[in-house]
């Protein structure tokens, strides 16, 4: 095999990525990022243990969230930034080694002599050739490992993964927190314990989901404290006439600034993908030219950036090998990274988008308007349960019979044509609840309004999960019953390491009963697969109309 990787829904035969990756991910890109998680895993050997100590290192704790950050699909396709990151994970782990045995030795009057994993020896060497040969047994299947303990060991990293993304988005804006940063040490390390069995995984994956609600809801607070909390908005699909660029990507304070920026240049600003949400938000809808929303989702963007007069901005993960097309237009930032695209850094936390808005201005932008429709978005929990009241006596009236969370990952595998079908099926006294890109499968359609309510609520990014939960929690304390018990189905569909970190928080919760599609996860062992299945009773999408029919049945 030149790479395994089995991160990602979409990955080749329902197995395993062996050759390249379906995402573009290049073998040797593969195998920098093993040898960058193997790196970060030696990192938390030593930060595990120091906290033990009581030491902690800010600095730390923020680069191991980059790290795996970085390594979720679709973020970083360079070989040489990521090779940079493994440099720097060895400088990080010998400052953490260091603090740990001073300390050490100062509290115990000794030199610390316990055993570690070889993790915590690991020296990358100086060049990509020798990188990638040691990244040879630093793979994500390295030896003789139980199946069962591989696929559990692989559940609780890509949740690390994926709260990582939802940490670093709180960092940037400020916002961190004591428990999420030590469990990243923890997770981490105890995947090179060869001393743990299933039950304790199990316990450990358990944990972690409710280590990533708290992680869920810093982000809010850092998103709705620096921008204010969502209204349902209006937003314009289409673009108008002038100079334009697109951001997509989930960044919204790279947004933020971009929109300074590009005050009174003239140069209208649209959304695209993830982003869509951002117009719900107070300090960013206070821009005139955020002129409105651009596309669908980010598996569509080859066809959506090609031969338009547009500049583009990638702020995180969703990429996709750009086309010739368009690659002298698109620029990446943050963590995303292509090779040969050009790249904006920050400095001291402010980036300047000057490139981009150059670009934008050559270009010229749009000839003319080209207007498809408006939508509603910015259903965020405060806005829905300002409304709670007014959803207890609809659903105690039976003018609302029920709600469905339908939302997740969207993807280009067949089989995602089922949410669309479902959403269509559902009955027109039912509730929609939706986030992340998911919704691009139906947020086009007109679904109507049950009274005051939209039919289809659009609760923002998968970011914001922690808005659905709330809400779902909420209204079950209203009704003094278990979410279990509430008149609300989940049917999810994912794609990456985010969705796994969501699931993983709403089985945390004791939440049973999700419908889980388009496919199960490659990395889930069948024997995992069937604890999930008797302790939540996790399903895998049918067809809409058997699902349908069952939910509410019951």
């Amino acid at each position: 095999m030149d790479m395994f990787c089995r991160q990602c829904e979409q990955t080749a035969k329902g197995n395993a990525c062996t050759i390249g990756g379906v995402c573009g991910k290049k073998p040797d890109v593969a195998a920098l990022q093993d040898l960058l998680v193997y790196s970060l895993k030696g990192i938390s050997v030593y930060a595990n243990l120091a906290r033990g100590l009581g030491i902690k290192d800010k600095d730390t704790d923020i680069f191991v969230a980059e790290g795996l950050f970085t390594t979720v699909t679709n973020v970083n396709f360079s070989s040489q930034k990521i090779a940079e990151l493994i440099y720097k994970a060895y400088e990080t782990k010998e400052k953490i080694k260091n603090l740990f045995l001073r300390e050490y030795k100062q509290k115990k009057g000794d030199n610390f002599k316990s055993k570690l994993p070889v993790v915590a020896d690991f020296k990358p060497q100086s060049s990509l050739e020798a990188l990638a040969e040691q990244a040879k047994s630093a793979g994500i299947i390295v030896g003789d490992v139980d199946k069962d303990i591989q696929s559990l060991r692989e559940i609780l990293l890509y949740g690390l993964k994926g709260m990582a993304a939802y940490a670093n988005h709180a960092a940037i804006l400020g916002k961190t927190d004591e428990g999420v940063d030590a469990f990243f040490h923890k997770g981490l390390s105890s995947l090179v314990n060869d001393g743990l069995n299933a039950n304790d995984y199990l316990s450990l994956i358990m944990e972690f989901g409710k280590v990533n609600l708290r992680c869920l809801e810093m982000l809010d607070c850092a998103h709705t404290e620096y921008l204010g909390h969502p209204e349902p908005t209006k937003v314009m699909l289409g673009v108008r006439h002038g100079p334009a660029i697109i951001v997509s990507g989930h960044d919204l304070y790279d947004l933020k600034q971009l929109l300074e920026q590009t005050q009174g240049t003239g140069i209208n600003i649209y959304t695209h993908s993830e982003m869509l949400p951002a117009h719900g938000y107070p300090e960013l809808r206070k821009y005139k030219h955020l002129a409105g929303h651009f596309g669908g989702a980010w598996q569509n963007q080859q066809k959506e950036f090609d031969n338009i007069p547009a500049a583009i901005l990638m702020t995180t993960n969703c990429i996709q090998e750009p086309r010739p097309t368009y690659k002298d237009r698109i620029f990446t930032t943050g963590l995303v990274a292509w090779p040969q695209v050009e790249h904006i850094n920050a400095i001291d936390g402010k980036k300047d988008f000057s490139s981009v808005i150059r670009k934008a201005k050559e270009l010229g932008g749009f000839k003319e308007d080209a207007i498809e429709k408006d939508i509603i978005v910015g259903f965020g929990h405060n806005t829905v349960l300002n409304l709670a009241d007014k959803i207890i006596a609809a659903v105690k009236s039976k003018a609302v019979r029920h709600f469905f969370l339908v939302g997740g990952c969207d993807g280009a595998k067949p089989g995602r044509n089922y949410y669309t079908e479902f959403v269509q099926k559902v009955p027109n006294d039912c509730i929609i609840l939706t986030l992340a890109c998911g919704k691009f499968r139906f947020n086009r359609l007109d679904l109507g309004s049950i009274g005051p309510f939209p039919r289809l609520l659009d609760c923002g990014q998968c970011n914001d999960s922690y808005s659905a939960i709330k809400i779902a929690i909420a209204l079950a304390d209203a009704f003094k019953c278990g979410v279990n018990d509430l008149p609300l189905s989940l049917v999810l569909s994912w794609y990456e390491q985010k969705a796994v970190c969501i699931l993983l928080t709403l089985l945390s919760l004791g939440i049973k009963n999700i419908r889980l599609g388009p496919t199960l996860p490659a990395f889930v062992s069948p024997n995992v697969l069937n604890v999930l299945v008797e302790k939540f009773n996790i399903k895998p999408i049918t067809t809409a109309g058997c699902d349908l029919k069952e939910i509410l049945s019951t």
